[in-house]
């Protein structure tokens, strides 16, 4: 006869997710779940907003204590009882039901699995007869099948009541984490590594749907199986073995928490490695221009080697480990099995016991440890999670450096006169950009700022757009204070052209349509004939489907500023901001950008930032900007008389000039 039943498998996805339910053999003998640390690169690992150094937690750090998991915890489970949305919260409510009745009906089948094995059992010297052979025990094994039936089902009905839910919930994290990424202020995207950043959110939203699955379809679970079967084992036999089965849970449970919070500092060394490697491909691959042009691939590919390496150290030390952790879980497992059916094997001698009692007691042992023996790669992943979702949440309480005031109203229209006053920044406060500031735009009217590389000219553009405030000083717009209005009323009422434009990797319409996404077909097609893209998108086979590639890469630089330019002039935007919109265009081009920038900009007020003085020569005022001062202004023809800075600068571009066309 074998003592060993099929045992049944514990009804959560997560033991899909484990490929298949580990075998009898290995479950009686205490053999642990597989880790996946030595995957780390395809399961949630450590993340963390590396712009701002949220990931550096020290690696013999153990994680997050207790009442940080609590607190993680307490931000997860309102996603799970969401206000006034009834419906969902009826469908919590039903998969609790079913995780319930899984239980119960799990805890029922081994008693009639003993049933069974007692019908089958010869009782003293009398062989079984004929008819208890074919009614009672083909009853109670028809009713064996269908109990196991029913857990299965219940499993089923369960992830399909409860998957609105639980994707409602990683839907509105990933969104709120965007929303908040892109509220966040310049300063943090400029000192943002992308490569982690991208992990810390893939890695937060993933943990998210890892804290949901494990905590209410696993842990929960488990104990609650634990208290019933406890149960079950003290009504039908005595105290001792209740006991020793429930303690030898607990030591097992307390024993996995223990060393998996002393594994976590390898675990977090590993990831760190393996997040540092993946940073350093992700960013070698962004700059995969610069790469070739100074034929570096072999120093990007030795960096990722040698983060490969100290990975693989790390790796290493992770599994020696897993392997002492595993070891220790085995004993705990195996010696509580041995011991439980020690005490049985010695009430069956006692007659104190049938040999479906016998039985019993080993099926409850192999389903309880079931579930128990995932526990500890359960609860690795748990505590995994956890990290992660902890530090996707650390990006939420990054403040952003520039926010609207509590009263912000929207921009009023108006004519778009700007007015700089005595303003003051630096990005460092060691280096001084602009030092007192002052000047204004009348409405409808062009101003140039030109001056030499580094004295503050784009960082007049970022102010006006608010990227950044001013440490003192003020600017104003038809008389508004901009940190008094909304941001989004602001950047609304203004178009730039960038120096460096940066494309998204779709469709040259979608890329020109940003400008104003509510603008049908023939409006697009109108600001690229403007902006003289219509040449290109003729050739082009796809037209205006074409997709640019990754930030544009497939666009030449004149290209992608021409798209820039139909965004502007699709935008029809009061205020225009070019900075250094025809830098990269060749001198025919940028003659027909220019006259069409001088049309787009007609009766609106346009600040115009330059490096080439021919482009700025029909400004109705220049600023030249020094080491973040106005050392001259005027126009082109009286800076010229003056003989000043600009003069200098206008005759040393002239020569330039020149020699460049005697070269060609």
């Amino acid at each position: 006869m074998a003592l060993t039943p099929f045992p049944t498998p514990t009804p959560d996805a997560s033991a899909r997710n484990l490929g298949g339910a580990l075998s009898p053999n290995a479950l009686a003998s205490g053999a642990a779940a597989p880790d996946t640390a030595a995957a780390t690169a395809q399961t949630p690992a450590n993340a963390g907003a590396l712009a701002r150094g949220l990931d550096a937690r020290p690696v013999n750090e153990p994680g997050l204590s207790w009442s940080e998991q609590g607190q993680v915890i307490k931000r997860v489970m309102p996603l799970l009882w969401p206000d006034n949305e009834p419906g969902l919260k009826t469908r919590t409510a039903v998969a609790l039901i079913a995780i319930l009745l899984a239980k119960i009906v799990n805890v029922v089948v081994p008693i009639l699995y003993k049933n069974v094995i007692d019908a089958l059992t010869p009782s003293g010297a009398n062989a079984v007869s004929v008819s208890a052979v074919v009614a009672v025990p083909v009853m109670l094994i028809v009713g064996y099948g269908v109990l196991r039936l029913v857990s299965l089902t219940i499993t089923e009905f369960r992830d399909l009541i409860f998957a609105p839910v639980q994707e409602r919930a990683l839907r509105i994290v990933s969104v709120n984490v965007l929303r908040h990424l892109h509220e966040l202020s310049l300063r943090f995207h400029l000192e943002r590594q992308m490569g982690g950043l991208s992990r810390a959110i893939e890695r937060g939203t993933d943990g998210m749907d890892t804290l949901i699955s494990y905590l209410i379809f696993n842990i929960a679970p488990i104990f609650l199986e634990l208290f019933l079967v406890a149960g079950v084992l003290w009504h039908y036999f005595d105290l001792p073995i209740a006991a020793v089965t429930f303690v030898v849970v607990i030591l097992y449970a307390g024993y996995t928490a223990a060393a998996t919070t002393w594994r976590m500092k390898y675990r977090r060394e590993m990831n760190m490695q393996d997040r540092e490697a993946n940073t350093r491909a992700v960013d070698s691959l962004l700059n995969y221009e610069t790469v070739k042009y100074f034929g570096n691939e072999g120093l990007e590919i030795a960096r990722f080697d040698e983060a490969k390496q100290d990975y693989v150290t790390a790796a290493i030390a992770n599994q020696r480990a897993l392997t002492t952790f595993n070891a220790g879980q085995s004993v705990i497992l195996s010696s509580g099995v041995v011991l439980v059916m020690l005490m049985a094997a010695y009430s069956y001698a006692q007659h104190r016991m049938t040999m479906g009692d016998f039985v019993m007691v080993n099926a409850y042992l192999l389903q309880l440890y079931q579930p128990l023996n995932m526990l500890g790669w359960v609860y690795r992943s748990l505590r995994q999670s956890m990290t992660d979702i902890e530090r996707m949440y650390a990006l939420l309480e990054e403040k952003p450096d520039v926010a609207d005031a509590p009263d912000a109203k929207p921009l009023r229209e108006g004519p778009g006169h700007v007015r700089f006053e005595n303003v003051r920044f630096s990005y460092d406060p060691r280096r001084s950009i602009l030092k007192g500031v002052s000047f204004e735009i009348p409405a409808g009217k062009t101003m140039a700022v030109v001056g030499p590389t580094g004295s503050g000219k784009t960082t007049l553009a970022r102010l006006l757009f608010r990227f950044y405030d001013p440490q003192s000083g003020d600017i104003f717009i038809d008389g508004q204070n901009i940190k008094h209005v909304t941001q989004q009323s602001l950047r609304g009422a203004m178009g730039v052209v960038p120096q460096d434009t940066v494309l998204f990797n779709d469709s040259l319409f979608y890329n020109i349509a940003d400008g104003r996404p509510e603008a049908g077909a023939g409006e697009v097609a109108e600001a690229a004939k403007r902006a003289r893209l219509d040449e290109l998108i003729e050739k082009i086979p796809d037209g205006f489907a074409t997709r640019v590639g990754e930030r544009g890469l497939k666009l030449s630089g004149g290209e992608k500023q021409r798209v820039a330019i139909a965004r502007v002039i699709l935008k029809r935007p009061e205020i225009l901001i070019f900075d250094e919109a025809t830098s990269s265009l060749d001198s025919h081009t940028e003659a027909e950008i220019q006259a069409s920038l001088r049309q787009v900009s007609t009766h609106r007020t346009t600040l115009v930032i330059a490096h080439r003085l021919s482009t700025v020569v029909d400004a109705d005022e220049i600023l030249v900007l020094d080491e973040g001062e106005i050392v001259e202004r005027g126009d082109h023809a009286t800076l010229l008389a003056r003989g000043g800075t600009y003069a200098a600068l206008w005759e040393r571009q002239q020569k330039s000039a020149s020699l460049a066309e005697v070269a060609e």
